[in-house]
């Protein structure tokens, strides 16, 4: 089941982060990176800043092009709930919780929409394998 839920989520022409972070020893910078190393194109969503790892920043999820089909979610789970409904409303259909991003009501307002969620614990860069660079 996993397996056909990541193929999809991987299948996306153009990949977003959210809580992509400047700070590389934090989880939304790596898995900025680690789309970079697999040469994914990755959009960082950040309010505030303009450019992480020499990619411009979209302020928010309603700014991204509809080429973004699936989301990297590393926010905490207060966050994480109000970032699905973003999602869902911009018409992203998969969205992948980094452990620790996950709230049972984040997941289960995906379930509702019908969209793809990844939040059983798989982490972006073990399915990857991305190293640190």
């Amino acid at each position: 089941m996993i397996e056909k839920q990541l193929e999809q989520f991987l299948a996306s022409p153009v990949f977003a982060v959210v809580g992509a972070s400047t700070n590389r020893d934090k989880y939304g910078n790596k898995v900025l990176r680690c789309y970079q190393q697999n040469d994914r194109p990755v959009i960082p969503v950040h309010p505030k800043e303009k450019q992480i790892e020499g990619v411009d920043c979209i302020a928010t999820i309603a700014d991204l092009p509809v080429e973004v089909e699936s989301l990297s979610v590393i926010t905490p789970p207060a966050i994480t709930e109000k970032i699905v409904e973003q999602a869902a409303a911009k018409g992203i259909k998969n969205i992948w919780m980094q452990p620790g991003a996950e709230s049972p009501a984040a997941v289960q307002y995906c379930e509702e929409q019908g969209l793809n969620v990844i939040a059983d614990g798989s982490c972006l860069l073990v399915v990857l394998r991305c190293h640190e660079g």
